[in-house]
Parts: structure tokens; C-alpha cells; sequence
């Protein structure tokens, strides 16, 4: 079979004498040299491909003269498409960078998202990036969610990748958060200490599972910074590093992250919230308040110990005056 067909056209193919008894995803794979075998599997299961007009599975045994039909799927991307997005890179060198992430940005392709990501800006300013996280995700060691601003580590050799992510795995690195809440914790500091799991029926979130195999412990450390009337200003440390973990740990204890849609359920405020006047409508901040503000590790190549630090984000501050100047305590 040529590369004459695209995404999305209905193929029909007749099973020669020469892959009688072949499993269909192999027999699909020698058809469709384009498709990885796992790729084509996964197309099996998804979209469902039919032998003699009935849905099979990929295991499915063929038989000489049979007709396979099925629409094919879209090509796998193999890597990021170098854009030339900017970035504010805060530190250089041979092995690694760090990078000052805006928010909205999503670090590396996945459905819905395969142009502006950081990995796409990341090929086009730097000639080599570490291969050890897969072809999608260059250079990448950790990363931050499309909506949290800060600094993210960026591994340009193998080795230096295979360094860090110790580091990260062993948790010896030290993350610091800003984050602007609602609600105001009656203590000055805390140690939220709650497992996290996949939660049981929406696929985004994750959730404070205890008892469940699939869940792992997760400590997060906050203080509170500044307290205003309904709202206050943390600087949060988490000990481990999971999904989702800070923002779905305050607000499991009755302090979500101002504008977090997933956990706080709702993604922007206005000033007229904030001044309680009703008539301005005009949007002070409409994505989650949360900062990666600071990040020590130690270099994977000299063992000297590195940080680096992000400004806080105009977005982030303008949110923090107008909560200063409506809000006061």
C-alpha cells in the first residue's frame, strides 16, 4: 500500500494467500508501512476496523480472500515542529537551561496541542536537547501545567537528563510556588500530607485517594505570605512532585488556587468581584494564580548547587494589587 491515501479515507483491502493466518495488526502494518504497529493498534481499538463488514479486534486471525476495511488514522507525530516562539531563558550552559515558562504555554505536544508548545520553541533556539524523554518530548525533564508560569529545567545531553531526573525522582531538588488563594487559612503554616490518585470518574482530574494501590503519598508544604479579606498570598514547598498535587491539595483543604478552573471551578475574576461592584466587568486575572517562583538543583555536571528564580508575572502581580487595594484586611 502507497502513501497515496491521507487521514481520514475509507481503504478497503483484499488478504492475499501470503498472510493467511496473520494476526490484522500486522497484516495492517505490512499494508501501511507509514504506521507504526502500535499506532495502527491503537487505531484498532479506537476507531475500529471491520473484516467482512464486522468490527474486529487487532488479534483477529485472517483468511485468504477476507476484505479488511477501515478509515486510517491520522500520522503520528514523530517530534515538536521547531517554532520560532520566544523564550525568557534565565541560565545556560553546555549541558543544561532554565527557562522562565509563560503561562498558556503547554510544554510538550499532545492531542489538541501540537503547535506554540515549549518543546517547539525549545527546538528551534537550541541546536541539541536530550533525547531520554522520547522523540515528543526533548529536553524535558519535569514540567508545569499549561496554565502555571515558572521555572522549568531543560536537559541538552543525555546524560545530563538521566541526572536530573534523579534528582527530581529522589526529590533532593527544592521547589518554591506562589500561589494566591481563596479563602484564608486560619494557621501561618502547613504540612498537607494526603495521597493523590487518577480520579474515580473525570479523566482531567486527579484526587485524594487513600487505600487505593493506584494513589501515592504526597506532601505539600505552604505559608501563608499575606492575608487579605477572602483571599491570601502563599509561598508553597511541595516534597513530591505529583500531578496536579499543589493545586488539588489546597483546595482539598478549603483554599483553591484563585482562577483554577479544574479544582477552584471557575477561570477568571473581575474587578467588579473584587471591589463588589457589580458594574465592572473588566477581567483582573483569568488563569490559575500559581507561580514555580524558585528551583534549586545541583549541577549534573560540576555537583555545585544551582537556582534559579522567577519574577513574578505582571499578570500575577496586577492580580495581587488589585486584591491589595479591594481587599484589604
Amino acid at each position: 500500500m502507497s502513501g497515496e491515501f491521507s487521514a481520514g479515507a475509507l481503504i478497503e483491502l483484499v488478504v492475499p494467500e501470503s498472510h493467511a493466518g496473520s494476526r490484522l495488526d500486522w497484516f495492517l502494518a505490512q499494508q501501511l508501512p507509514q504506521y507504526s504497529r502500535v499506532h495502527l493498534r491503537r487505531a484498532i481499538n479506537a476507531v475500529g476496523v471491520k473484516v467482512e463488514g464486522h468490527r474486529a479486534k487487532a488479534s483477529h486471525r485472517l483468511r485468504v480472500g477476507q476484505h479488511v476495511s477501515m478509515v486510517l488514522p491520522d500520522l503520528p507525530r514523530v517530534g515538536p515542529v521547531p517554532e520560532n516562539i520566544p523564550l525568557d531563558i534565565l541560565f545556560e550552559n553546555a549541558e543544561i537551561a532554565a527557562i522562565n515558562k509563560p503561562p498558556g504555554m503547554v510544554v510538550h505536544p499532545a492531542k489538541g496541542h501540537w503547535e506554540g508548545t515549549l518543546t517547539s520553541a525549545l527546538a528551534f533556539h537550541f541546536e541539541n536537547l536530550s533525547a531520554a524523554g522520547g522523540p515528543t518530548r526533548p529536553g524535558i525533564v519535569h514540567r508545569l501545567d499549561r496554565d502555571t508560569s515558572g521555572v522549568l529545567v531543560v536537559a541538552k545531553t543525555d546524560a545530563s537528563h538521566m541526572r536530573l531526573a534523579e534528582q527530581f525522582e529522589q526529590r533532593t531538588t527544592e521547589k518554591e510556588y506562589f500561589a494566591i488563594v481563596v479563602g484564608v487559612p486560619d494557621r501561618d503554616r502547613d504540612l498537607i500530607d494526603l495521597p493523590i490518585g487518577p480520579h474515580p470518574s473525570h479523566r482531567e482530574k486527579m484526587a485524594v485517594r487513600r487505600g487505593r494501590p493506584d494513589s501515592r503519598e504526597s506532601q505539600t508544604f505552604y505559608e501563608v505570605i499575606e492575608r487579605f479579606d477572602g483571599f491570601a498570598a502563599l509561598r508553597v514547598l511541595p516534597k513530591t512532585g505529583r500531578t496536579h498535587q499543589i493545586r488539588l491539595h489546597l483546595a482539598h483543604v478549603g483554599f483553591p488556587v484563585l482562577c483554577d478552573r479544574l479544582y477552584g471551578g471557575r477561570a477568571r475574576i473581575t474587578r467588579g468581584e473584587l471591589s463588589r461592584d457589580g458594574s465592572d466587568t473588566s477581567v483582573v486575572l483569568e488563569r490559575q494564580a500559581l507561580h514555580a517562583r524558585r528551583l534549586k538543583i545541583v549541577s549534573p555536571t560540576t555537583g555545585e548547587p544551582l537556582e534559579f528564580v522567577a519574577p513574578l508575572p505582571a499578570d500575577l502581580t496586577h492580580a495581587l494589587d488589585e486584591i491589595r487595594r479591594y481587599r484589604p484586611r
